[in-house]
Parts: structure tokens; sequence; C-alpha cells
């Protein structure tokens, strides 16, 4: 293959690429997009394999099989709940993978460079390894605390935020120390700092910010590719990651900006502090049980669904679906409440209640619907905690005071679903639960979904 052709094909991988990033937009072009994905992806690695500077050994091809193997089996055994765990386990390998490379170009730097070539060579092969490194260990406790192997709460240590400096500080004198060939020694002690960089940063950051996290730690990956690019002199693989780094921090911000939090902030693991003691909640939490949320409905002629992490773990939305389309063939207006970070992945409800084939144009955000809660008769909210939080709004001391949440607590009558009465994820407690016009039903969530399904006809 000549460079031509491999020109002609990264041009059109890059191009595919950019049409499914602008396609995941919108919940009807999305499919579409991951497909212009996938198209352009094949491109990206046909190219890559059979280009001029590829060189062949006998462990190339085996490699990609068994990967391509391991990477079907885990696609077709992973739970739509347990997709952010996923994501962030296979931004810690894009990480690594920029770790090695790094490394590896130090160990083996291409010849016959001049001084300011080889210097800009060091330079990224710094910027490469350190951000590699960071993503890595990120990431790898990004998926403990979103498996629940490790908790979700804020890691919080004297003087957090002076050891992250020092220790970013101490990288970027390595960093001046490898550049002046001091030794490839001053390369893995960066790394290890880096590492441990990484792990501290995530470590320090709550379990109702993960979210972010996640989407944060994309960008991390993505830039992570752009530096390995200039490594490797791969142009895809520099616009793909530039791609992916910018698209990821932009999400993280606009995440950061929908919960009135400061985006460093959050990154640098100062988001949730509270700075007095918090309200005590007074009242207790009423179970009610399935025949009355049934009565409600029945008599309902505006009801809005709030969806939350608990939804996609009890596998309910093909329940919900139904359940909204009887309760529409009955002329009562059913319509979802969507807050910027329900479940633990940026659109995770969205993808789930697509899946389940909710019409899209109910299907409604935060700021579109908040303003109609004060008129609904019902909200059914199925075991989402944080964002229906109205301590939010009314205690400044609480841990996410100025977050913006979906005001369910306006309407006539509110049904929370969940599994128990624990506090959630984050381990914030919710002053909805005890209100007067709250009601519990507590199990799982599909099975008393399909008991409510049993007396609306």
């Amino acid at each position: 293959m000549t460079k031509e052709i491999l020109t002609a094909l990264y041009i059109a991988s890059s191009v595919l690429f950019i049409l499914s990033l602008g396609g995941l937009s919108n919940e009807e072009k999305a499919k579409r997009a991951v497909w212009y994905g996938i198209f352009g992806m094949i491109i990206a690695v046909f190219g890559t394999i059979f280009g001029p500077d590829t060189n062949y050994d006998e462990w190339l091809l085996p490699t990609i099989i068994i990967g391509s193997i391991i990477g079907i089996l885990v696609a077709q055994k992973v739970k739509m709940t347990g997709m952010p765990q996923l994501v962030a386990a296979l931004h810690s390998f894009v990480g690594l993978a920029a770790v090695f490379i790094g490394i590896n170009s130090a160990l083996e730097p291409p010849k016959n460079l001049s001084n300011i070539e080889l210097i800009i060579h060091e330079i990224e092969i710094f910027l490469g390894v350190f951000i590699g490194a960071i993503t890595f260990t990120g990431s790898v406790i990004a998926f403990g605390k979103l498996s629940e192997l490790i908790t979700g709460k804020a890691l919080v240590l004297p003087g957090r935020h002076l050891i992250n400096i020092v220790m970013t500080l101490s990288c970027f004198v390595l960093g001046y120390l490898f550049l002046n060939q001091y030794g490839i020694s001053s390369l893995y002690l960066m790394t290890l700092i880096a590492f441990i960089l990484g792990a501290h940063l995530v470590l320090a950051i709550g379990g109702a910010d993960m979210p972010v996290v996640v989407s944060m730690l994309n960008s991390y990956s993505g830039w992570a590719a752009a530096a390995t690019g200039f490594l490797l002199g791969n142009d895809l693989l520099i616009v793909t990651g530039a791609l992916v780094g910018s698209s990821g921090a932009i999400l993280s911000y606009i995440m950061c900006k929908a919960m009135n939090r400061n985006f460093l902030s959050v990154i640098l693991g100062g988001w949730g502090d509270s700075t007095g003691p918090t309200k005590e909640i007074e009242g207790e939490m009423i179970p009610t049980d399935i025949e009355t949320i049934s009565s409600s409905l029945n008599d309902a002629k505006n009801v809005i669904i709030v969806p939350g992490y608990g939804m996609a773990v009890a596998q309910a939305q093909s329940s919900v679906s139904e359940l909204t389309s009887r309760l529409r063939k009955k002329k009562i207006n059913v319509r979802f409440g969507i807050h910027p970070v329900a479940g633990r992945l940026p659109g995770h409800m969205n993808v789930l209640l697509a899946e389940a084939k909710v019409p899209y144009d109910i299907v409604l955000e935060m700021d579109e619907i908040n303003d109609d809660f004060s008129e609904t008769d019902v909200v059914l909210i199925l075991g989402a905690n944080d964002i229906v939080n109205p301590a939010a709004i009314e205690d400044p001391n609480s841990p996410i005071a100025g977050m913006p949440v979906l005001e369910v607590w306006k309407s006539s009558q509110v049904y929370i679903f969940k599994r128990g009465q624990g506090r959630g994820y984050s381990g914030i407690e919710n002053p909805l639960f005890f209100k007067d016009n709250s009601r519990m039903i507590y199990g799982d969530a599909k099975n008393s979904l399909d008991n409510i399904l049993q007396q609306i006809n």
C-alpha cells in the first residue's frame, strides 16, 4: 500500500469519526452515527496494518485475533448497567498503551534526528507518558468505584491539594531532567509519580461525580492517544485523539455547568465539601403498596417518570416503556425527566429508554421539564437519589448545595422506587423521602412495575 492510499484512508476515517460524533447528539441519528464510527475504525485498522510503515512479525496477527475475540466476548457479556465500568476500563488500556509506547520510544529513539527534532520527540514522550499514566490509574480507580469494589466516598487526605501540586511539579522537574539527558531513570520515576497522582485525583472525587469523572477520563485518553500519534507519526491517531480529548473536555464542562460546579474543583477532588452541619431531617419514610400507586396513575392526567441508576440495575426499562404505552392509551400525558448526570455515565438513561423504544419526543432534559412539576399529578422515581434531592436547594451546607436538581417535590404525589432505605451511591441523605407527599415502594423496581401493569389496562 502506498502512502497516498494510506493518507486517503485516514482522511476517510477522520470524516467518518466526525460524522459519528455529530450524529450522537440526536437520538434518531445515534444508531447511524455508531455505524459511521465502526466503519471508520475498520478503515483505520486496515490502513494501519497494511500501511507502508508497518513492520510485520509473527505476533501481529495472533495479537489482533486474540484481542478481537476478547472484545467480542466482553461486549456480549457486559450488561447496560456495566457500561460505565467497561468504559472506565477501556480508558485505562488507552493510558497504559501510551505509557508503553512512550517508554519504548525513549529506549529506542528514531535515528538521524537533529537536536531540535530530538527535543520535540522527547517532549512528546514526556506528555504521552505523563497523561497516559494519570489516565491509567485514574481509570482503574474509577472502575473500582463504579463496580463498588472500593468505596464511592471521597478520600480526603489532609493537604490533598498541596500533595497534588507537589506531585505535578515533581513530574515536570523530572521531565526537565529527562529532556536534559539525565537518563531514562528520570522518566521511570516521573511515570511512577504520575501513576500515584492519577489514582489520588480520582480517589478524592465522590461517587456523585462519577459521570463527570468518566467523561474527563475519556478526554484524558484522547489527549494520550494524540500524544502517541505524534510519537508514531500517525496523523489519524492525532486527529482521533484530538476529537476524543476535546469532546470529552467539552462534555465534562457542560455537565459541571449543569451541576453548578467549578470544572477544576470537580476534577481536582474539591467538589462536595460542606461548610457546616447539614439540616436535620424530620419525619419518616412512609411505604406504600402497588394498589395505591396503580390507583393514582389511573386517576392522573399528568405523569412524569424520573429514571436513575436503580432502573438500570433492575433492568426495568422495558416495563417502564410498557407502562408508558398503556398510560398514553388512556390519554394520560406521560413524560420523562432526565438530569444531565443521571446514572453513572453521560446519556446513560437516554440509551436505556431508547433501547426500550420509549418515544424520543417525551424524553425531556431537566431544563425543559423542571417548571412542569407543579402541574403534575404523579411522579415516579426509579432509583434516583442526588438528582432529586431538595437539600441541593434548601440546605446551603449540603455536599450538593447549589446543584440544579429535578424539583419533583412540587408535584401532587411522588412515588420512589428503591431497593431499601439506604442513602444511595454517594451516601448523601435525601429529605425528599421524608416529605408528606412522598411514598416509598421497596424492592426490585421491575417486579414492582410488572405488578402495577397488571392493574392498568
